[in-house]
């Protein structure tokens, strides 16, 4: 989801002033907590949080929370690399808190401590990610899709497939991929029949061919205007980042977002506690807190992103559950997977991004 920074209505920007929240943005890394008093330190994304949530837990426990805020994973880290300053509770997303993991930067989770983690989406996406599994050092916070975005009246019924945009001279010239090759090479292996983390050369060649052999057909390789060509009409159907989307349509009535049959690929936001926390059981407080049904319903419908808290969706808004841009369709989710840290093996996919760009 890194493509999102900036883009009104993504977690990356401000939809509201973070003033909204009420509470102190500035964090004094000089200050060192004793333990366990009533104090959490907070490190999230920019307005990634529901308007009542913080005054509600502190309300409910006493526990003062300072809340700071990081504009991307980088930063985050970076902030953490060279020793925790004091925050308790941060918000990585999926291939950071593998990154973080093997660099002893996570404090495994005390499910005992964090009754409502019951409340976690069964299907393994969500309980059990390829890059924490089991949960031990993370938990699903808001995820989303990338899938396709495309101009309803150029389409006589919503796409299917990945061929589309892919395996097609349908719409040529009026195509968008996006120009982030771990996501584009992974979905051409999708639709090849691989899985979107394969480390096969061969399978990560045949992608490469077909991205080659579909290029004269592409407009555009997208760094951040997918959804922009798309509102325009210089494409009829790009590959997108969901939230990218859902601002187009609040726009534009005639586009729509669809996964497609294959699969594409899950991103997810998630809570871990950073090796050093001063305060990790209020931490663990925290986290149950958010993924009680009611809360987890609050925070999504403020911040119009899916939620893994499958008890909370009874109380999420009609629109947005009915919205295939937040909640695509059980069956796509199931077929999608997470983009995991690879390796050395990296170099394979460095290497057919380099062939696709120079054919």
């Amino acid at each position: 989801m890194e493509k999102l920074m900036g883009r009104p209505l993504t977690r990356r920007s401000f939809i509201k002033g973070a003033t909204t929240l009420g509470v102190g943005m500035t964090f004094m890394p000089g200050i060192v907590w004793g333990a366990e008093e009533k104090q959490l330190n907070v490190y999230n994304w920019d307005t990634y949080i529901g308007e009542n949530t913080i005054a509600e837990f502190t309300k409910k426990t006493g526990i003062k929370v300072q809340y700071d805020l990081f504009a991307n994973n980088e930063e985050m880290f970076a902030k953490l690399k060279e020793g925790n300053p004091g925050f308790d509770l941060i918000f990585p997303s999926d291939y950071m808190v593998e990154t973080m993991v093997a660099l002893n930067m996570l404090v495994p989770l005390d499910h005992g401590k964090i009754p409502n983690i019951k409340n976690i989406d069964p299907d393994p996406n969500f309980s059990n990610p390829a890059y924490s599994p089991g949960m031990q050092h993370a938990v699903p916070y808001m995820w989303g899709t990338v899938g396709i975005g495309y101009r309803k009246s150029k389409f006589k019924t919503p796409p299917t497939s990945w061929k589309v945009v892919l395996d097609s001279d349908a719409y040529k010239g009026k195509i968008a991929l996006l120009a982030d090759q771990r996501t584009t090479i992974g979905i051409a292996l999708k639709y090849l029949g691989y899985k979107l983390n394969s480390t096969n050369p061969k399978e990560i060649d045949a992608a490469r061919d077909l991205l080659i052999k579909q290029k004269p057909n592409i407009k555009s390789f997208a760094e951040d205007n997918g959804q922009d060509l798309l509102l325009s009409g210089e494409c009829d159907v790009v590959m997108e980042w969901n939230g990218d989307i859902v601002q187009v349509m609040e726009e534009d009535d005639d586009i729509g977002y669809v996964v497609p049959n294959e699969g594409g690929v899950v991103w997810m936001d998630n809570m871990c506690i950073p090796v050093g926390a001063p305060h990790p059981g209020n931490a663990h407080a925290f986290i149950n807190h958010i993924l009680d049904a009611k809360t987890g319903a609050d925070i999504a419908n403020f911040i119009h992103y899916a939620s893994p808290n499958a008890a909370a969706r009874k109380y999420v808004l009609p629109a947005d559950l009915k919205n295939p841009a937040i909640y695509p369709a059980a069956s796509a989710i199931t077929a999608s997977e997470v983009i995991i840290d690879v390796g050395d093996n990296a170099r394979l996919y460095d290497e057919a991004w380099v062939a696709v760009k120079a054919s």
